[in-house]
């Protein structure tokens, strides 16, 4: 037996070891892993190798034979009933041996032959294959001859439960219908039954699930998941065979030759001799055609420039409407355009019922009116009482209208007008919070009080130490900022509408617009350098032509007037016409005036260090309001009622001209950067002007309900505010970042109040500290106020 078993693992090594490789080939194309090979070599003995008819006798002598070498060896045998293989015996599909649980090695070396074990059992895969099949065949021939004696009945029982294996056979137990599977990807049943309830999904299998069932079931590698039915199906082995068949290339069909002989159906009489055209073959056949060659190469440049698009896929959508064949509403028609139905007429009412109240009847008068009117201009219907339905005549009307009807319903263009429902609150921009932007001022800390009229001007001085302010009393105050003492005062003779401290830190000058006149003031206040410095800058120097007419100012020294001056000492610029703002340069040397009347001498330029003054402008376009420098170029600003015009001074030219949408323009300040404007009018009106960006203003912001008066910026924070005639300073976050293609942020964080309103007036000037988060106001209630974060 030895001699017999090794002779035929001799004859059948190179069989099984071919077979082996062609399974291992087949187990690549499927994607299988290395751990599940030898089980799928175990399935593919089950289908490659059927039971042969004709060695039944040699194969049941071979199997006794090996049955008893196997016991001897100490592995399990197979159980005789049903030919698999017994419970005893685990299979290692890592290394492809089996051993018998608690087994040692009889060598004690704990190793083997892995060739020898791989032959072993292959060998028990096939005889157990051979054997389940005899089985088989012996069951269908029992239970041949037992159907034969149960009559018809039973093999009519046998046929209607049919085979599982087809997809058509298969019944659709899923009675969705046509609607995606994704609707109930997150529910816990699909679909319902004829009955309405229901149908339930299977639990999904985890991967350690999933992992198990191919380590322990051998048909689990050919089992597929059906979504629509929600059932695991398992491919039978003619399936296998076709989706192998498909992932080589070949046929489905294994009945389809794709080798058929080659059928003439071209028959000649002369036996062939002569092809469809005796011609000789073109040259334009061999020789590629240039035209074409020029089209390629004009549709290839043409695609590389993007002038010929090419069309973009549809995009699906992901919702679609299940019952559009009910209502074509939405579809177009040949022609392109939507549908849109025709109004329907209006519903009789009340005052066209055969018996109406008498409240509906025209009088007598009325229906004299009606009559002596022009046939266009009478009403269609006039109402009448009738006793009863017999007695109303026919509508004389009723064809006319009826014609008119149908022609509104032909000739009348109709149009779809989509309503837009728009919450409130979604139109509103989203800004920061105001906490979140501090610090600015909130708190009312100090309140300057002195002056008898209202306050016109304030201004603080570049250490922020000293506050000056101007007033309808005549009177010019020089206030310490922490305390609210008053330093100076000077009475000018007339109303200070300006006041501006030289932003020079070497000196402590003071400049006053009051009616012509312009006065430069010594403050008298810091070290004894600053006050040498300032009364050294204050020093006439006489000319001559400066007393003549012609002059533009007359520049002389000033003393404080009338007996109650407190102080003395200073300059006087004599103008012809009323001064109502003044502007510093940045450097501190030059200064502006501006006199709205004044038509050609509006704008005057005035050099202290050579006490000169020139006229820029020999003709201004409008009257003047505002004129202020720029803080670090040579640009100057000039505002009439509602332009602002920006000249280059170095040039001499008209740099840009802002529009400001506005009625009349009152008052104007400039960002420490330069690049961004505000503007305040007397129509409510603030607009932020963004000079890189455009001429027309980039925000307008209406706020205030009564005209505003003054607005200024802060040097070092991102704040500016604006104060007007209705007593209240709005304070806003403005935020001018760096980067040219973000726009400024403006948020508006805090309204003040505290001023009282005097003759229309509010708050007639605000003013920001230099180095603080503070703002000073002067109101029209002869009041100051410094108001702190």
């Amino acid at each position: 037996m030895a001699k017999r078993s090794s002779s035929r693992e001799a004859t059948k090594a190179p069989a099984s070891q071919k077979k082996e490789d062609d399974e291992n080939y087949e187990v690549t194309e499927l994607g299988m892993s290395s751990d599940e090979e030898h089980e799928f070599d175990d399935q593919e003995v089950e289908v490659m190798v059927p039971p042969n008819d004709d060695e039944e006798d040699e194969d049941e002598a071979e199997e006794e034979q090996e049955d008893e070498e196997a016991e001897s060896d100490g592995h399990g045998g197979e159980d005789e009933s049903d030919g698999e293989i017994s419970d005893d015996v685990e299979f290692d599909e890592e290394e492809g041996d089996a051993d018998e649980e608690g087994e040692e090695d009889d060598d004690g070396d704990g190793e083997g032959d892995d060739a020898v074990d791989d032959e072993e059992f292959m060998e028990r895969m096939l005889q157990q294959s051979i054997d389940e099949d005899k089985g088989a065949a012996g069951n269908e021939e029992e239970e041949d001859e037992e159907g034969s004696d149960k009559g018809p009945a039973m093999e009519d029982a046998y046929d209607s439960q049919g085979s599982d294996s087809s997809d058509d056979e298969r019944p659709q137990r899923n009675t969705v219908g046509n609607v995606p599977l994704k609707w109930y990807k997150d529910e816990e049943h699909i679909g319902y039954d004829k009955d309405g309830k229901r149908i339930a999904k299977s639990e999904k299998r985890d991967a350690l699930d999933a992992f198990l069932a191919r380590t322990d079931n051998k048909k689990e590698w050919r089992t597929v998941r059906d979504e629509y039915n929600d059932e695991d199906v398992v491919l039978t082995k003619e399936e296998m065979e076709m989706v192998r068949r498909i992932r080589r290339g070949q046929f489905p069909d294994v009945n389809i030759n794709p080798f058929e002989e080659y059928v003439d159906w071209m028959k000649w009489e002369d036996g062939g001799k002569h092809p469809l055209s005796s011609a000789p073959e073109p040259k334009r056949r061999f020789i590629p055609s240039k035209s074409e060659a020029k089209k390629v190469v004009k549709l290839v440049r043409a695609l590389r420039r993007g002038w010929i698009k090419m069309d973009k896929p549809k995009e699906e959508p992901k919702t679609y409407l299940l019952w559009a064949d009910d209502n074509q509403i939405m579809e177009k028609n040949a022609n392109g355009l939507t549908y849109i139905p025709a109004p329907k007429p209006q519903l009789p009412g009340h005052d066209q019922s055969y018996n109406p109240s008498g409240e509906y009847l025209p009088t007598e008068e009325e229906q004299a009116a009606i009559t002596m009117l022009d046939e266009s201009e009478r009403p269609k219907f006039v109402p009448q009482d009738f006793d009863s339905m017999r007695q109303i005549p026919s509508y004389d009307k009723y064809v006319k209208e009826r014609f008119e009807r149908c022609l509104d319903l032909y000739l009348c263009p109709r149009t779809r007008k989509k309503r837009i429902n728009i919450d409130p609150e979604s139109l509103l921009p989203k800004l920061p919070k105001p906490k979140d932007l501090q610090p600015f001022p909130t708190t009312l800390c100090v309140q300057y009080e002195g002056h008898t009229g209202p306050v016109w001007s304030v201004s603080v001085d570049p250490s922020g130490q000293w506050l000056a302010t101007g007033s309808s009393d005549c009177t010019v105050r020089v206030w310490e900022v922490r305390t609210g003492r008053c330093q100076r005062v000077w009475r000018v003779g007339y109303a200070a509408k300006c006041v501006q401290w030289s932003p020079d830190p070497s000196v402590r000058l003071l400049a006053v617009a009051a009616d012509t006149r312009v006065l430069l003031l010594n403050a008298e206040v810091g070290g004894p350098d600053v006050r040498e410095a300032t009364a050294k800058a204050l020093t006439l120097i006489k000319r001559e032509s400066d007393k003549s007419s012609d002059a533009l100012a007359v520049w002389s020294s000033w003393e404080g007037e009338g007996a109650g001056a407190l102080s003395k000492g200073g300059l006087q610029l004599q103008q012809k016409h009323v001064v109502r703002q003044l502007a510093w340069h940045h450097r501190g040397d030059y200064f502006t005036s501006v006199a709205p009347m004044g038509g050609p001498f509006a704008v005057l330029v005035h050099q202290l260090s050579k006490q000169a003054t020139q006229n820029p402008f020999r003709k201004n376009k409008g009257r003047v309001l505002r004129a202020i420098f720029h803080p670090s170029k040579p640009f100057f600003f000039v505002a009439t009622q509602q332009h602002v015009r920006v000249y280059n001074l170095a040039k001499q030219t008209l740099a840009k001209k802002l529009t400001a949408s506005v009625s009349k323009i009152s008052s104007m300040a400039i960002h420490p950067q330069g690049d961004n404007l505000i503007v305040g009018s007397n129509d409510n009106k603030l607009t932020w002007f963004d000079m890189d960006l455009s001429t027309r203003p980039y925000k307008t912001i209406s706020s205030h309900a009564h005209s505003i008066e003054g607005v200024a910026f802060h040097r070092s924070y991102p704040l500016f505010a604006s104060c007007a005639d209705d007593a209240t300073v709005h304070v806003f976050h403005g935020m001018v970042y760096s980067d040219l293609l973000q726009n400024p942020l403006i948020v508006p964080v805090k309204i003040l109040r505290g001023h009282a309103v005097e003759d229309h007036l509010g708050v007639l000037d605000c003013t920001f500290h230099p180095t603080l988060p503070w703002l000073f106001t002067a109101g029209a209630d002869q009041t100051v106020r410094l108001f702190c974060n």
